[in-house]
């Protein structure tokens, strides 16, 4: 089994860290390749960002379209997780929609938290658009910038902290998920620190990767992730039609 770990934003620091985090917990026989987005930005951080980190993203997986098994989108905005379902037809799975499927199971409500307050509002968005309105109790924001992530700082991670204590007593929350994938080396310490399950989304998306393809579960073809209808797109945009290889 193949399956690929995508990066949308250009920080190749993000990509190992979550790339070392993933290993160890991979089945035995499954190849892991990590990709970070040749060009963009260096982190996604809001609606702007993520528009222009899903160029590089098809020009990276379709030319692997019959190579993997599977791909993971390391991004907690799930950015263009239906792009790529469109695209291919292996399971597609983001860290968002993953770590609340986790936590359903983990618990009856939790909370999640993210970076800055800019990223709030795509989380609501979807938390209800993958049904679990009822579950989250709340998406918090530590006020940090993603990229001070990756430099593991006392005061990010004392920021994270207050939040997640915040939403132990605030929210009522019985389950945290860490909403970045900058936060991908922080769930284990913190579980055991809290005695919940604090969940990151990369470790929950690559086992749900596995799960689906052992099962031989493809991406429906029918309706919204049909292939995309074939034309001629115009411009700076013309390598990306559908009736050409990205």
């Amino acid at each position: 089994m193949h399956i690929a770990l995508i990066n949308p934003n250009t920080t190749h620091s993000m990509t190992e860290r979550m790339r070392n985090a993933a290993t160890p917990i991979l089945s035995d026989g499954v190849k892991l390749t990590a990709l970070t987005a040749p060009y963009g930005a260096p982190s996604i951080e809001g609606y702007y960002d993520e528009v222009f980190a899903i160029p590089p993203m098809i020009e990276m997986l379709a030319p692997m379209a019959d190579q993997i098994d599977g791909v993971v989108v390391g991004c907690f905005d799930d950015t263009g997780v239906d792009a790529l379902r469109s695209l291919l037809n292996v399971p597609v799975v983001g860290i968002c929609q993953a770590s609340m499927q986790a936590a359903a199971v983990l618990s009856n409500k939790f909370s999640i938290i993210t970076t800055l307050p800019v990223s709030v509002p795509a989380l609501e968005n979807l938390v209800r658009r993958y049904g679990f309105g009822d579950m989250c109790c709340r998406v918090r924001a530590a006020d940090i910038p993603v990229l001070d992530l990756e430099s593991n700082s006392e005061e990010a991670i004392l920021s994270i902290k207050k939040e997640l204590e915040r939403a132990l007593a605030e929210d009522g929350a019985e389950a945290i998920i860490l909403g970045c994938a900058g936060m991908v080396d922080l769930s284990r310490t913190l579980t055991s620190q809290y005695h919940i399950p604090v969940i990151d989304g990369v470790g929950a998306a690559i086992k749900l990767v596995e799960g689906l393809a052992t099962l031989g579960l493809p991406t429906s073809s029918l309706g919204g992730y049909a292939s995309p209808p074939k034309k001629s797109y115009s411009g700076v945009l013309a390598r990306y039609s559908p009736d050409t290889e990205a």
